[in-house]
């Protein structure tokens, strides 16, 4: 099986003293693992950064065993943030989070551009209120709508209108933003609550139901932004 396509690099290990194994999110194919000869020289390795775009040419001569990917960089995203240590960190976690949320082979080329869109909210002032809609879409692409407008209450507290999600045993805070995407935020906090609320959903919904363990990436990401 032979063939050719553009794809982000959302995981890397060691594989022999030479060659590595990557998976990458591609267009036409949806994730796809192969072995990358030569992974570890540092003419390669270099531009084999998570999150990083790359033109892939695929070959496997038994469809049962894992082929291998010659590749060439397309867009060097990564190391446009080394020196900021929350953006990078939002890359790492957000890619852990479509390499664990997604199976091999199957296309779904609304993830591609998903997150070919977060390089490009990145590079907004207000990237990380866009971070947490980002997150919120690719819930819904991957059939996981939180359909937050559908599940909250409004109440007046002090001439304030305030959101609450309610459950049979609970209550809990909605930062407005979250259903009313036109207000500018500028209040860390508040970023945190929402992006907390989405954590809380995605562990108790998502992860744990499919026995996921909890991302270190996504914690490490969050202890940055504190």
């Amino acid at each position: 099986m032979n063939w050719s396509d553009e794809g982000f690099l959302i995981s890397k290990n060691r594989y022999s003293e030479n060659s590595i194994i990557a998976e990458l999110f591609t267009r036409e194919k949806g994730k796809v693992s192969g072995i990358i000869f030569g992974g570890t020289s540092k003419k390669i390795k270099n531009y084999l950064q998570i999150g990083n775009k790359l033109h892939v040419n695929y070959n496997s001569k038994n469809e049962n065993r894992i082929g291998y990917f010659k590749v060439e960089i397309l867009n060097a995203h990564s190391p446009l943030y080394f020196d900021n240590i929350q953006k990078l960190s939002c890359i790492t976690s957000a890619i852990n989070l479509i390499k664990i949320l997604t199976v091999e082979f199957q296309t779904n080329k609304k993830v591609f551009f998903l997150i070919q869109n977060l390089f490009l909210i990145l590079q907004n002032q207000d990237w990380l209120k866009k971070y947490i809609f980002w997150e919120l879409e690719l819930l819904k692409i991957l059939g996981y709508d939180l359909e937050l407008e559908n599940l909250v209450e409004k109440s007046l507290e002090d001439n304030k209108v305030v959101y609450y999600a309610s459950s049979s045993n609970s209550k809990k805070y909605v930062p407005n933003f979250l259903i009313d995407k036109n207000l500018e935020v500028d209040d860390l906090d508040t970023l945190l609550k929402g992006l907390k609320l989405v954590s809380d959903y995605l562990e108790k919904t998502i992860l744990k139901p499919n026995n996921i363990i909890y991302p270190n990436s996504r914690i490490l990401f969050l202890n940055t932004l504190k």
